[in-house]
């Protein structure tokens, strides 16, 4: 009786025991994965697939599995063998090798401009963070919608009448957001106006006219530490003081205006209660009709002008002001980044690009919600490229490897020198790279690199470089 009782309850546990082992047979299975002789190569970058982590069987010392990225191989067709392309395939697949992208992100495209089809790309759809490789997106679409001709503006106009050297009305100074204006060009202008409209003294008021843009004083997405800023229509030297050195020289040109200078403590006054645009209330700013008035004289700079410091030294504020030319475009009164992003999407639509799987949060990269990929960038870059009143303007604004700009150390003494023109994008954890270079064989190509959760800037500066230096050759 009792081994019948004992044959019971073992035949009652048995179904248990074996789906224990089963699922303990499982949990030791699913770690252990078979390198297969490389990844399957498609034909199109879209949907790309993600690198598979593959963990090594744990020695029965039962220490923990080794973690290796399985090697990263592009996924643009194989190139047939003996051609120039197949041999940079396999270069750039040896330089993927590197141990850095066990524990980084990479987003590569590479397209052949001159033959019309992709050369090579590893991720090339992810989403990524460009870093100042974002003033690419900025250019192109502002070249698009405004033309190589379009002139930067801020207009000096007077309201109601000159009784011999008395203006008897307002001068109004109209923001057209430029920061390449000087102190030297506003006292050029006050002796202009005093010399030759011949006006000595101002009864009425001294308005600043912002409404050119929206009131945010800083792009969405700044990290609180970033020191750029405030932005406002009206800059000198792209920075946000323009009241001051527009004061100085009236006074210096010896035009007498009858409303009192803002004293330091009101302008403490006025910043503290949050209105960043208020500085100088005492004066008048305002976003009024723009057109009120009579132009007295113009300050004017060119597009050229203002996107090669924004290129080649990758000036934030610069391109920050482009990225509000294009959005006033709308002809929105106060337009701002919406407007901006509007006409960008509208691009990506016109070339191709589906607008819902990118972010566009400003004009410089400054932010950390921009998110694009390389394909995203290639394609703007290819548009340039296809475009010529967009190339004529955009490549003589790249930095020049070993020659200028952020690319005047890099790559220098190496087949890359003068020939890679190159946006250069650096944030913290992020450093990207793309723009055009030339084959030995005289092929365009058009491509971009973009490292994330880099440890170091030079991680990502290194990668790249090979990878430049690897086309050339």
């Amino acid at each position: 009786m009792s081994v019948k009782f004992i044959n019971n309850k073992y035949l009652k546990c048995l179904p248990l025991l074996l789906v224990a082992g089963a699922c303990a047979s499982q949990r030791t299975g699913r770690h252990y994965y078979q390198q297969t002789g490389g990844a399957e190569v498609v034909p199109v970058v879209q949907n790309v697939p993600t690198p598979v982590v593959v963990e090594t069987k744990a020695e029965e010392t039962q220490e923990e599995p080794v973690r290796s990225a399985r090697p990263l191989v592009s996924q643009v067709r194989r190139a047939a063998e003996g051609t120039w392309q197949a041999a940079k395939q396999r270069a750039l697949d040896s330089l993927c090798l590197s141990p850095i992208f066990e524990t980084t992100q990479l987003g590569l495209y590479v397209y052949d401009l001159t033959d019309g089809e992709p050369l090579y790309a590893v991720n090339a759809a992810w989403r990524m963070r460009p870093a100042s490789c974002q003033k690419l997106v900025t250019a192109i679409t502002a070249l698009h919608y405004l033309g190589g001709d379009y002139q930067l503006k801020t207009d000096f106009r007077i309201t109601g009448k000159i009784v011999g050297r008395t203006l008897q009305g307002d001068l109004r100074v109209v923001g057209g957001m430029d920061p390449l204006v000087t102190p030297d060009e506003l006292r050029q202008v006050a002796e202009s106006i005093r010399q030759q409209k011949g006006i000595d003294s101002i009864t009425g008021r001294i308005v600043y006219d912002l409404s050119m843009r929206e009131d945010t004083p800083l792009g969405w997405g700044w990290c609180w530490d970033d020191d750029y800023g405030p932005l406002s229509a009206l800059l000198v030297d792209g920075k946000d003081c323009f009241e001051q050195y527009w004061l100085q020289a009236m006074k210096d040109a010896g035009i007498k205006a009858s409303c009192p200078d803002p004293s330091a403590e009101d302008t403490k006054n006025i910043l503290q209660k949050g209105n960043p645009n208020a500085r100088g209330q005492a004066q008048g700013k305002a976003r009024t009709q723009v057109d009120a008035g009579v132009s007295v004289c113009t300050i004017h700079h060119s597009l050229d002008e203002l996107l090669w410091p924004m290129m080649k030294d990758s000036n934030n504020i610069f391109a920050e002001c482009l990225f509000y030319q294009t959005a006033a475009t709308t002809g929105t009164k106060g337009a701002g980044r919406k407007q901006a992003v509007q006409r960008t999407e509208d691009l990506m639509k016109r070339i191709g690009l589906d607008p819902a799987s990118y972010k566009v949060a400003d004009g410089s990269g400054l932010s950390l919600y921009n998110y694009v990929s390389a394909e995203m960038l290639v394609a703007m870059l290819g548009y340039a490229w296809r475009t010529d009143a967009i190339r004529e303007h955009l490549l003589p604004a790249l930095p020049i490897a070993g020659v200028d700009g952020t690319l005047q150390k890099r790559m220098a003494g190496t087949e890359a020198e003068s020939n890679v023109r190159a946006k250069t994008g650096t944030v913290t954890g992020v450093s990207s790279l793309s723009g055009y270079l030339t084959t030995a064989g005289g092929h365009v190509l058009a491509f971009a690199i973009i490292n994330q959760g880099i440890s170091s800037s030079a991680m990502g500066r290194t990668f790249q470089d090979k990878v430049c230096l690897e086309l050339c050759k």
